[in-house]
């Protein structure tokens, strides 16, 4: 069952991550593509200067063996002969496009210098026989004896596609890496984030299965009464005591919906929160009258101890359904002969509504657990009559209200439910 109801979870998460995932692979590739396209430029110009600046080298070797020897043509020959360039293939045309320097230049490399002296920033690519791109620069320069030459240097681009390609395998598997730890990390942060939900979940399964217990009870009662009435014939005494019966069950069936109702209101924030001025000890001394009765037939002292004036804001109702909730739990399981006490006092800007009891107590490993829906703990507490809801609708209205709710107990010493609420300054008139 419960690895049945969590299967929609777990899949919710398998999405999430996935999707997590395929965002940032898609971050990745776009991020990756562009960066791609920046670096191949950023080197395709870093070829290209290297290129121009082979080719300056060549004209200034040139023009200096020019001047330096009386045979123009030998100098030129000497200056392509003294530079080294790595990398770098450098060819020296005259202005017919006819080779100086080296002595055979392939017709496609003198071509392609042609084309590239004639076109607007000299370089050019072309492919060599073995299926290489070549990339050329050639530039017209006129040397110092007025001769006019071509000087044409060219590179594989093959040194840039080695180096794109190694960029590639770098940045890919730095980014396998990333997305790697993306999917883990993504992963447990949905897990993080969904574990709310899967509590939620949790809780709403518990809430609906007691829900269903604690109605079918009452609900059989009901129907086994009535139908047994029915079968019978009539008489006014036991009549009277079956419908007395109905009566009580049907109370506890409304008392049950009404608390329901109440929270599940609350879960959805659709009761409207009063704010207004109310002064706590008037409403304490409301829910006091209230249950004084009760408390009587029971054979329970109900004392009033501290009454200070302590004006608060809240919405009246809730206020004292929350009172009235904690002085009905205290004369609950509190035999015969026990004490209640409520005390309302001001202190340190809260004013507190405090109701002790004489009771059975409340063992503490079950005391983190009290606040629960439908919780009523050991057996003596679930033999009282009750759903285990009131402490559940307390904690929201002390939680709407800002307030805190905390209890005390042990077994067979009674327990100690204190509220306080944050004060609003004003004195009445």
């Amino acid at each position: 069952m419960k690895r049945r109801s969590t299967a929609p979870l777990a899949r919710l998460r398998l999405q999430l991550t996935v999707w997590y995932v395929g965002v940032f692979t898609l971050v990745f590739a776009l991020l990756g593509g562009g960066l791609f396209l920046t670096i191949r430029h950023q080197m395709s110009k870093h070829v290209d200067k290297s290129l121009g600046a082979a080719a300056a080298a060549l004209e200034q070797a040139a023009r200096i063996r020019e001047t330096e020897r009386a045979s123009a043509r030998g100098a030129v020959v000497d200056a392509v002969d003294e530079l080294h360039i790595p990398e770098r293939s450098l060819y020296l045309l005259d202005e017919d496009g006819q080779a100086i320097k080296r002595a055979t230049v392939p017709v496609r490399i003198r071509e392609a210098a042609q084309e590239a002296v004639q076109s607007q920033h000299g370089y050019r690519n072309l492919d060599a026989p073995d299926g290489r791109e070549l990339r050329i620069y050639a530039e017209r320069f006129t040397g110092t004896t007025g001769t006019t030459y071509i000087a044409a240097v060219v590179a594989d681009r093959m040194e840039l596609e080695d180096e794109y390609a190694s960029l590639i395998k770098t940045f890919g598997a730095a980014a396998l890496a990333a997305l790697l730890l993306v999917a883990g990390g993504g992963y447990i942060l949905v897990r993080k984030s969904t574990a709310p939900i899967e509590r939620s979940m949790d809780q709403m399964r518990r809430f609906m299965a007691d829900a269903a217990h604690e109605l079918r009870t009452p609900i059989t009662i009901l129907r086994t009464r009535a139908e047994v009435a029915l079968a019978q014939e009539r008489q006014t005494a036991r009549d009277a005591a079956t419908f007395q019966a109905i009566e009580r069950e049907a109370a506890r069936v409304g008392g049950i919906v009404g608390d329901l109702l109440t929270l599940a209101r609350a879960d959805s924030g659709e009761r409207p929160i009063a704010r207004e001025p109310l002064y706590l000890d008037d409403v304490a001394a409301g829910a006091v009258d209230a249950v004084r009765a009760l408390a009587t037939s029971k054979g329970i002292t109900l004392e009033v101890g501290a009454f200070e004036e302590a004006k608060i804001a809240g919405d009246g109702a809730l206020v004292r359904q929350l009172v009235l909730i904690v002085l009905d739990n205290a004369i609950k399981f509190t035999p015969a002969g026990g004490h209640v006490r409520l005390n309302v006092s001001v202190e340190d800007g809260r004013a507190a509504v405090v109701v002790t009891d004489t009771g059975i107590g409340i063992p503490a490993e079950q005391l983190p657990h009290v606040f629960e829906r439908f919780y009523r703990g050991d057996p003596a507490r679930r033999e009282a009559d009750g759903t285990g809801l009131g402490l559940a609708i307390a904690r929201w209205i002390t939680d709407v209200h800002d307030a805190r709710i905390g209890i005390e107990s042990a077994p067979g010493s009674g327990t100690r439910v204190a509220v306080h609420f944050p004060v609003a300054h004003a004195r009445r008139v």
